[in-house]
C-alpha cells in the first residue's frame, strides 16, 4: 500500500525534475484548472441540477429558430410539403405509413396524393386557395388527400368527425369550404339538403354511392395519372398563407376555426425534434388526425423528422403494446385519457419488453404518469402545455413529474408571457387602479398571457371577429399592449417548471375534447320540458379533465322527461361533450353581469347525499337518464359504472 502512495507521489516530483520549468508549469496549471473545473461541475450540477437538459434543450431550439427564420426568407416558399418531396426522393422506397398490416412507401403516398390531386382538379374544378373540408376517419386516405390539397395549393378545415348536424353546417360557414370529403357513411344525410342549398360539392371516398347529392371520388382517384403536379400550382403560398383550420372549442359556443398558417405548422412540425426524435424512430398516432396533437404533431412532425409513422384508427389500450412490439415502435403520443387506460389495464407479464423510448402528450396526472412509469419501464415523459390557436407553449424536457413545461430565458425573450392574478368569481383579470393587470407571484396561481407580437402572432378564428376579439387582452402591463389569453391558469414554482391548475371560462375538457358549455345548452334547452340551462364540468375521482353536468330550470308544469331529453343529447351531441348528470333547480343563480353562476356547482359536484335537488345519471344501457342514486354514485366512485 505504502509502495503504491509512494510512485503516485514520486511521479509527479520526478516529471518537475525532468521537464523544462515552463512545461512544468504548464502541468501544475492544467491539473488546477482540471480540479477547478470538476469542482464547477459539482457545483453547478448541484446547484442547477437541470442544467444540461437545458443546455441541449435551448441549442436544440436555436437551432429549429434559425430554420424558420431561413424558410421565412429563402424564395420560393419552402413548404411542409416540400419537405415530404425531398424525403420521397431521398428514400422513396422507406416506410412512410403502417396501417393495419399494409405499408406505403413514401414514394407511394406520394403518387397516390398525385392522383387525388389531379382527380380533384378535374371533378371539383378546384382552384389554388379553395378551402376544402376534409370529414375523415384516422386512415391513410386522410395523409395523401390533405398532400393531394396542399399540391393545389388549397388550404383543410379539418373537421371532428364525431360532430353532428348542427356544428357540422357551421363548421363550413366558419372557413367558407365549398367541398367536403367524408369517409364512407360519415355524413348524415338530414344535412345534405342544406350543404346543397350552400352550393357545397361532396365527395364521398367510395366507388359507388345511392345517395343523390353525393359524388363519389374513389373511383375517379384510381382512374388518375399519378404523375407530379406543377409547382405553379401552389406558387401564391407563402409563409403567413393560411394551411390549415383546426376546430377547437375554445371558451364558448360553437366549435371555431382556428387559423393555422404556414409559419405555425412549421413550428409545431419541430416539437418532435424539439424533443430528440429522429429519422430512425417510429412514432405511433393513435390520436385523431383533425387535432393539432395528431396532425401537426405526429404526423407532420414525422415529415418533417423523415421517419416512419404507425397510424391507429382510435386508440386501443388492450392492442397498445403489441402493436409497439409488433412495429418497434420507438415514440407514443398520448393525453391523459389513454395513458389512465393502459395504467387501468390488466397487468401482463412482458409489459417492459418493449422499445419505446419517448411519449410526446398532456394532460396526465402525476399519480398516472409514476404509475405508468413503474410499470412500464423508463421511458422518457414529454409533457406538453399548448393551444392550436394560441401564441405560447411549453414543453417538459426534463424527467420532473406533473410539470407541463419549463420555463427558460431564450424561450421568454422570443416569445414573451407571463402569469397575472384573475378573480374567479368574476371571470376577469385584476386590474390595479391604473387599469392594468397585476402579475402573479412566483408559485402562485395566475391567467397564462402571452405577447402578441410579429414573432408570436395570434391570427384568431375564421370568420369569427367577436370570439378572436374576446381572446384579446389589452392594456395587460403597459397601455396599448396587447396578450392572447390562453383561459388557462398556471402556476411557475420557484425552479422554474410550468404547473398547469385550471380552465377558466365556459369550456371543459373530458375524453380528451373541449367541450363548449354554451353548445350543449342550447342543445338542451331544445327538449320540450327545459327551459334554462346552466352547463359546466365535475370531477369525477381517478377520471382524467371533467365530465358534463347540467342545472337545468323546467318549464312551468313541466316534469323531466328522462326519455324525451336522452334522445335530444342522443342525437345532437358527441358522446364525449353529453352531459352524464342532470341537477334540476328551482331557479338559476346568476351574477350581476346576468352570466350564470358555475363554480358553486362546480364545487358542489354530483353526490346525492349531499344536495336535495332531484339528481338524474345518463344510462346507456337504459338508453334514457334515471334518477341518481347513492347506489349509482357509489358504482360510478368503485368504477363499476364506466362512464
Amino acid at each position: 500500500m505504502r509502495k503504491s502512495v509512494k510512485k503516485r507521489i514520486f511521479l509527479p516530483s520526478c516529471l518537475c525534475v525532468l521537464l523544462p520549468s515552463a512545461l512544468c508549469k504548464m502541468y501544475i496549471c492544467f491539473t488546477v484548472i482540471a480540479g477547478l473545473a470538476i469542482l464547477s461541475f459539482f457545483f453547478l450540477r448541484t446547484r442547477f441540477p437541470y442544467l444540461g437538459e437545458d443546455c441541449a434543450y435551448i441549442l436544440r431550439s436555436i437551432k429549429l429558430g434559425f430554420r424558420l427564420i431561413k424558410y421565412k426568407k429563402v424564395k420560393p416558399f419552402y413548404s411542409v410539403l416540400d419537405c415530404f418531396l425531398d424525403a420521397a426522393k431521398r428514400h422513396p422506397s422507406k416506410i412512410f405509413l403502417h396501417f393495419e398490416g399494409r405499408e406505403y412507401t413514401y414514394g407511394e403516398v406520394d403518387k397516390l396524393s398525385n392522383k387525388v390531386a389531379r382527380a380533384l382538379q378535374a371533378e371539383a374544378r378546384l382552384k389554388k386557395g379553395d378551402v376544402v373540408a376534409l370529414f375523415l376517419a384516422n386512415e391513410p386516405s386522410f395523409v395523401w388527400t390533405w398532400l393531394g390539397l396542399a399540391k393545389l395549393g388549397c388550404p383543410a378545415a379539418l373537421l371532428n368527425f364525431n360532430i353532428r348536424s348542427k356544428s357540422l353546417l357551421h363548421c363550413f360557414s366558419c372557413c367558407s369550404a365549398k367541398v367536403i370529403i367524408a369517409s364512407s357513411g360519415e355524413i348524415q344525410q338530414d344535412v345534405l339538403p342544406t350543404l346543397r342549398e350552400q352550393g357545397i360539392s361532396v365527395y364521398l371516398l367510395s366507388e359507388a354511392c345511392s345517395i343523390q347529392g353525393i359524388n363519389t371520388l374513389s373511383d375517379k382517384i384510381s382512374q388518375a395519372s399519378d404523375q407530379p403536379l406543377s409547382w405553379d400550382l401552389r406558387a401564391n403560398v407563402n409563409i403567413r398563407s393560411t394551411a390549415l383550420y383546426i376546430y377547437t372549442s375554445g371558451t364558448t359556443g360553437l366549435p371555431k376555426a382556428a387559423v393555422v398558417t404556414q409559419e405555425r405548422v412549421w413550428a409545431a412540425s419541430f416539437i418532435q425534434a424539439a424533443c430528440g426524435i429522429t429519422s430512425e424512430d417510429i412514432f405511433y398516432v393513435n390520436l385523431p388526425l383533425y387535432h393539432s396533437a395528431g396532425f401537426l404533431i405526429g404526423m407532420v412532425g414525422s415529415i418533417e423528422r423523415g421517419n416512419t409513422i404507425v397510424l391507429k384508427r382510435k386508440f386501443s389500450a388492450s392492442q397498445f403494446w403489441s402493436d409497439c412490439r409488433k412495429y418497434n415502435v420507438t415514440v407514443m403520443q398520448y393525453i391523459g385519457e389513454t395513458m389512465r387506460y393502459l395504467c387501468n389495464a390488466p397487468k401482463k407479464d412482458n409489459e417492459k419488453n418493449h422499445g419505446v423510448k419517448f411519449a410526446i402528450g398532456n394532460g396526465v396526472r402525476t399519480d398516472i404518469w409514476s404509475e405508468f412509469l413503474n410499470r412500464f419501464g423508463d421511458i422518457k415523459v414529454r409533457e406538453l402545455y399548448a393551444a392550436t390557436e394560441g401564441n405560447i407553449g411549453f414543453i417538459n424536457y426534463t424527467s420532473k413529474i406533473g410539470a407541463v413545461g419549463r420555463v427558460n430565458f431564450v424561450h421568454r425573450f422570443f416569445f414573451p408571457f407571463t402569469l397575472i392574478k384573475f378573480d374567479i368569481e368574476k371571470e376577469e383579470p385584476v386590474r390595479n387602479s391604473e387599469g392594468l393587470c397585476i402579475e402573479a407571484a412566483r408559485g402562485e396561481t395566475g391567467l397564462l398571457v402571452g405577447k402578441v407580437t410579429q414573432r408570436s402572432p395570434f391570427v384568431g378564428y375564421a370568420g369569427n371577429q367577436q370570439q378572436t376579439e374576446k381572446k384579446r387582452l389589452r392594456d395587460v402591463l403597459k397601455k396599448g399592449d396587447l396578450y392572447f389569453n390562453t383561459g388557462d391558469l398556471l402556476r411557475f414554482d420557484h425552479m422554474n417548471f410550468v404547473y398547469f391548475q385550471d380552465r377558466v371560462g365556459d369550456t371543459f375538457r373530458w375524453k380528451g375534447e373541449n367541450v363548449a358549455t354554451s353548445e350543449v345548452a342550447d342543445i338542451l334547452t331544445m327538449a320540450p320540458c327545459i327551459l334554462e340551462a346552466n352547463v359546466y364540468g365535475v370531477k369525477v375521482e381517478g377520471h382524467e379533465g371533467r365530465i358534463g353536468m347540467a342545472a337545468v330550470l323546467l318549464k312551468e308544469g313541466e316534469d323531466f322527461d328522462c326519455l324525451q331529453t336522452y334522445k335530444q343529447v342522443v342525437n345532437y351531441l358527441p358522446a364525449y361533450a353529453r352531459p352524464r348528470f342532470i341537477r334540476i333547480q328551482p331557479c338559476l343563480e346568476m351574477t350581476g353581469t346576468f352570466k350564470m353562476k358555475k363554480v358553486k356547482l362546480v364545487e358542489e359536484g354530483f353526490n346525492p347525499a349531499h344536495m336535495e335537488d332531484p339528481l338524474y345519471f345518463l344510462d346507456t344501457e337504459k338508453k334514457m337518464y334515471v334518477p341518481l342514486t347513492e347506489d349509482i354514485y357509489r358504482a360510478i366512485a368503485c368504477r363499476e359504472i364506466k362512464l
